[in-house]
């Protein structure tokens, strides 16, 4: 049978149990509505290029569903990016077609694309700039697949307040769709606005940035206890914020994976952080960890959910080497220590920004911390730090005086700047 047949089939079934804020019309048939609008332009070309840029949650899910059935190559677009951002892509690709607005008009002179059957999903990578992470629906199939066996828990039923073009927001459909879950979908401002609505989700996996995860620490943690698992990921959490999960008993999960994943391949389940496990987590079913030195090195990854390469160069990966610097212990938990391309090399020693930022958050004197390295001609780099005191009061001579039982003279930043906020953006990485 037709696999894309079998999709269609499936979510008939499916959708019926899915919510959406606002919904008019039943998700089956906004797909075929889509389909039919698909199939327009598809006398034209085969594997259309579509971006999806639907703000409305059941519309870019129809849309999705619809490119995956029509075998298009479909583009996941954040509808807030302005014109610097659209002319990064324009250098990549060019739509046939576009579901929802855009501030943009593409040049109609562009070479001729790649076209192929998959899903590009945005990532910024390191360097900051715009890349698509090529997917297909099997790695993502692979990627929800293995967390289901993981927490051994079928059906997956989410409460999805995370950008769908993002891929944590993505698979928690995948999660529910494959598994015939329960689907919620709700926008963070709703539930930033209707914090006092509590109901019963004690089933629920729900998928926070740790700026969220704060949120709700801040404003009211009791919202976070209706629900079974709350999943974190997409960057570190705070010795403090472990402090508060444990005063409300919190069932939290800290994730490790990327895009380039489809979202997580370790997890870290909440047993094993209330008992002040440190790691990043154990290895899920779908996937495999290689330390490129044996005992401490960059993190490789092996995986039936690795991407096909960065759009428009469609490749097989049988192994993804990240940019992280990690090991693994006797029971196989993966501790990270840092991200190769932040080192700091100062005066001939590696420094690790994430071993300096632990160190100064344990010295419970600053809310938030952000270490980097600056230039310097004597030194190499400087250890450069920018932090949140807990008060006024509190300055950097306070600071070194506690690093010094705590880690070595070296690693101690030499620079310091007292911030009121350290900028971060929605999915909690820095802006400095």
């Amino acid at each position: 049978m037709n696999k894309n047949l079998d999709i269609l089939e499936d979510l008939e079934l499916v959708c019926k149990k899915w919510s959406f804020n606002n919904q008019e019309k039943k998700l089956s048939e906004l797909v075929r509505d889509y389909l039919e609008k698909i199939n327009v332009y598809k006398v034209k070309e085969k594997n259309l290029i579509i971006f999806i840029s639907e703000k409305n949650s059941i519309n870019f899910i129809a849309v999705f569903f619809a490119g995956i059935i029509s075998k298009s190559c479909l583009f996941l677009i954040n509808s807030s990016w302005q014109e610097k951002e659209w002319q990064q892509i324009e250098k990549l690709a060019t739509p046939d077609i576009i579901f929802g607005k855009i501030n943009y008009s593409f040049n109609s002179t562009q070479k001729k694309l790649p076209r192929f059957e998959g899903i590009m999903i945005p990532t910024g990578g390191t360097s900051g700039k715009i890349k698509f992470a090529i997917h297909t629906w099997e790695t993502l199939m692979a990627s929800a697949k293995g967390f289901y066996q993981y927490f051994n828990s079928v059906p997956i039923n989410c409460y999805c307040c995370l950008p769908l073009y993002h891929v944590s927001g993505l698979m928690q459909v995948i999660r529910c769709f494959i598994s015939r879950g329960n689907l919620v979908v709700n926008s963070f401002e709703n539930i930033k606005n209707n914090l006092d609505i509590i109901e019963d989700y004690h089933d629920y996996f729900i998928s926070l940035v740790p700026t969220q995860l704060q949120f709700f620490l801040d404003r009211k943690p009791e919202y976070l206890q209706q629900f079974k698992i709350i999943l974190v990921g997409g960057a570190s959490i705070y010795p403090q914020q472990i402090e508060l999960i444990k005063r409300y008993n919190l069932s939290v999960a800290l994730t490790y994976g990327m895009t380039e994943t489809a979202s997580g391949i370790t997890i870290l389940k909440p047993n094993d952080l209330r008992q002040d496990n440190s790691s990043n987590g154990q290895i899920l079913p779908h996937a495999q960890v290689i330390i490129e030195d044996k005992k401490e090195g960059l993190i490789q990854i092996k995986s039936l959910s690795l991407f096909k390469g960065y759009y428009p160069n469609f490749k097989d990966m049988n192994i993804f080497t990240t940019d992280d610097i990690g090991y693994l212990d006797e029971d196989r938990f993966l501790y990270i220590l840092g991200r190769n391309s932040n080192k700091i090399i100062t005066g001939g020693e590696n420094v690790f920004p994430l071993e300096i930022e632990t160190a100064i958050l344990a010295t419970g004197l600053v809310k938030d911390i952000y270490i980097t390295g600056k230039k310097d001609n004597y030194w190499g780099e400087v250890i450069t730090a920018f932090y949140v005191p807990i008060n006024n009061n509190i300055c950097e001579k306070d600071l070194k005086l506690k690093l010094t039982s705590l880690i070595a003279n070296y690693k101690i930043p030499k620079i310091w700047h007292k911030l009121d906020v350290i900028p971060r953006n929605s999915q909690g990485k820095i802006n400095i």
